[in-house]
């Protein structure tokens, strides 16, 4: 490993920082400080390699990296934070961590204004005690072509969204929250109402580069390292660092019809969902379980978007033919197309305004068979409070997994799966009492969905999660990611907080 003497700009945390980190004193298992820190005769101290950027050792700014969007899991302080200045120090640093025997993880830094933060749920992206790498330090589109993009991974799919539509252009499949980073919600797979037409983010990729454990810096392709590009997506971060992707584009639409339809039960749900899966009419397609208007239970609606441009509006009556199980209501609403498509930027708003931003979110996300689905969503009716949602929301819906092609995403058996997102956004002033009672209700609901065949989509919060339960989820998928990272993160420095491996 070439270590170089540190630059002042390199090593040089936040103003105010009370003294400049030179390297990791491998003796005491602690940073040493130019001044201000007494050092025995005799200690070993690695030298803080150059960098492009900065590497900030000054731990009373790290207070966002304390917690992750699901504030379940705090006091995850890292020993620093990269803020890259280039792929290559990244590649530096993992080397340097992985010499030193430190953890390193990327933290995505998603979200709006002041609240950028890991957007993982219950601590996967933690690295206390080691290095955190903000992601926001390599967010540039770097080029458009006719068909693709590629983005630096701190990117996030707003800022490529607004970039491309004034193209003419668009991803063919995007999350449903606009300000995540690409390369974290590449690294769980991405979901969103495309998964009907185009399976996973992750399998609109078309080429990654990527930074393994080693430090190597790799261009990889479903032709070119197909191990590493199998296993950094949706991977968890086991294998690698992505730094730079390529994603298809698609021609945009501009305006999109949004048909929102409402059934008494969860059968005829599910029913008129296949159908409109089946022939792909529509261009994205959801689903939620609802309360009643009058609060007596559970109902099921279909968020069905047909997209246009000009003056083809789309036929209304030929759309929503078939379905027999329609009952009475339904309503359709017309928007800009980037309005849809930013659609949560006002809920976002006003779930911070109401406070409900803030709170712990026990999250629960699964991919059903179809074969249980109708039995798992009864007994959620029967389980789930309206107070157990809060501000939140429960989607679920019919999808084709074999367009889900990313093998880390495994996938339960069958030709259709269903989602299952149960995204809480508890009240203000819900007790920790509470919170770990819904923790415990998602153990409980994975349990049994995994007894019906079910697998995890792996972000959310499920507690006590052993390696067994995890070798349950990935069957012989395991052991394909556990070769990889013995081949690609030998020393074990990559993203510790997903317990994939104990």
């Amino acid at each position: 490993m070439n270590l170089h003497t540190p630059s002042r700009r390199a090593v040089l945390g936040t103003v105010g920082a009370a003294a400049t980190v030179i390297g990791w004193n491998a003796t005491t298992g602690s940073w040493a400080f130019a001044a201000g820190t007494a050092r025995r005769t005799g200690d070993r101290v690695v030298p803080v390699p150059g960098l492009d950027g900065t590497l900030t050792t000054d731990t009373s700014q790290f207070g966002s990296y304390s917690h992750d969007f699901g504030r379940l899991v705090t006091g995850t302080v890292p020993w620093a934070v990269l803020t890259p200045g280039s792929v290559q120090d990244i590649a530096v640093m993992i080397r340097y961590a992985r010499a030193n025997k430190l953890k390193l993880a990327v933290s995505g830094r998603s979200g709006t204004g002041g609240d950028l933060e890991s957007h993982s749920c219950y601590g996967q992206a933690a690295v206390p005690g080691g290095i955190a790498v903000d992601a926001r330090g390599m967010a540039r589109i770097l080029s458009t072509g006719s068909a693709s993009i590629t983005v630096e991974a701190g990117a996030t799919f707003a800022e490529i969204t607004d970039h491309l539509l004034l193209r003419g252009r668009t991803l063919p499949a995007l999350p449903d929250y606009l300000p995540l980073s690409v390369g974290g919600t590449l690294s769980v797979g991405g979901i969103g109402l495309t998964m009907g037409t185009e399976g996973l983010i992750a399998d609109t990729v078309k080429s990654l580069v990527v930074v393994t454990g080693t430090g190597e810096v790799v261009t990889t392709s479903p032709s070119r390292q197909p191990e590493l590009f199998r296993t950094a997506l949706a991977g968890g971060g086991q294998v690698g660092v992505i730094v730079q992707v390529t994603l298809r584009t698609v021609p945009a639409a501009e305006r999109a019809t949004v048909f929102s339809l409402f059934y008494d039960n969860v059968a005829a749900f599910m029913k008129d969902s296949e159908v409109l899966l089946a022939d792909h009419r529509f261009q994205m397609q959801g689903g939620e379980m609802v309360r009643r208007p009058d609060d007596s239970g559970w109902r099921y609606k279909i968020e069905a978007v047909a997209t246009y441009s000009g003056g083809r509006i789309p036929d209304r009556a030929r759309l929503l033919r078939d379905l027999k199980d329609l009952r009475a209501e339904a309503l359709i609403e017309d928007y800009a197309l980037r309005d849809y498509l930013f659609r949560l930027d006002g809920f976002e708003a006003y779930l911070k305004d109401a406070g409900h931003w803030a709170q712990p979110k026990p999250w629960l996300s699964l991919f059903l068979p179809h074969s249980s689905a109708a039995r798992f969503l009864r007994m959620v009716e029967g389980e789930l409070a309206p107070d157990d949602l809060g501000a939140g929301v429960l989607l679920s819906y019919p999808y084709l997994t074999s367009n889900v092609t990313a093998p880390m995403a495994v996938q339960p058996d069958g030709r259709v799966g269903y989602l299952f997102d149960l995204l809480r956004f508890p009240h203000p002033g819900t007790s920790a009492a509470d919170i770990d009672r819904m923790m415990q209700q998602n153990r409980w609901l994975y349990d049994r969905a995994v007894a019906m065949g079910a697998k995890r989509y792996i972000v959310g919060a499920v507690p006590n999660l052993t390696t067994d339960d995890w070798r349950r989820h990935f069957g012989t998928s395991y052991k394909t990611l556990g070769k990889a990272k013995q081949r690609f993160d030998p020393g074990n420095v990559l993203t510790p907080g997903q317990g994939f491996f104990g």
